[in-house]
């Protein structure tokens, strides 16, 4: 997993340079804490990514960042690690950034594999300012076996796969992608660039 996590921060490192930012993978709360803006990125377990947050620091370094207004993107568990709590193998208390719980994608869906994994069309719920580039129907890649349920007002997209999918989300200056958008081609370059473009404020985000 440690080897995978490396390859996804390098290719989110790369993409991020294509689209003129200047990346900085580091899990130093104090150089998150001076950061412009700050990603999380994610992969494999939820309880595991939670408790490495809390022994390290990281998760109250997140959460400062949060409250200072400038953005912040959570990508695949990611995004799931915003929320107050998951039920991966347990229950397990998230960053409680965003109101909502991450659920077992097969409590919803029979006779379609999980993880869900491929191309999917996202359906624009709110054209905010991560996704003020990407048009209605745009594909994107996915890879994940849970999904994140949470209040309407928090989401800005959703895909199809057997229910409507939470695909997206924002509160203010904080954004999630369940998605990769490092591994979306242009598209997920397109929202990349929106995110580098985002001045954050506490109420909100302008780009």
């Amino acid at each position: 997993c440690k080897g995978y996590d490396l390859l996804l921060s390098l290719m989110l490192s790369r993409s991020l340079e294509k689209v003129g930012g200047e990346p900085l993978v580091s899990s130093d709360p104090g150089v998150i804490s001076s950061a412009d803006r700050l990603i999380l990125p994610g992969v494999g377990a939820f309880g595991d990514a939670a408790e490495k947050l809390r022994s390290t620091g990281l998760g109250e370094a997140v959460k400062d960042f949060a409250v200072s207004g400038r953005p912040l993107l959570g990508i695949c568990l990611g995004m799931q690690l915003l929320f107050d709590e998951s039920f991966e193998f347990g229950r397990h208390e998230g960053l409680g950034l965003i109101p909502g719980s991450v659920r077992d994608m097969t409590e919803k869906v029979s006779g379609l594999k999980i993880p869900h994994m491929g191309w999917n069309s996202l359906d624009i719920r709110k054209a905010d300012s991560l996704l003020s580039s990407t048009p209605e129907g745009t594909y994107v890649y996915f890879v994940h076996s849970f999904w994140a349920d949470c209040p309407e007002e928090y989401i800005t997209s959703t895909a199809f796969y057997g229910f409507d999918v939470t695909a997206s989300v924002s509160r203010g200056n904080i954004y999630g992608c369940q998605f990769h958008p490092e591994k979306s081609a242009d598209a997920g370059l397109e929202i990349l660039k929106s995110f580098c473009r985002c001045s954050g404020t506490k109420g909100g985000a302008s780009c």
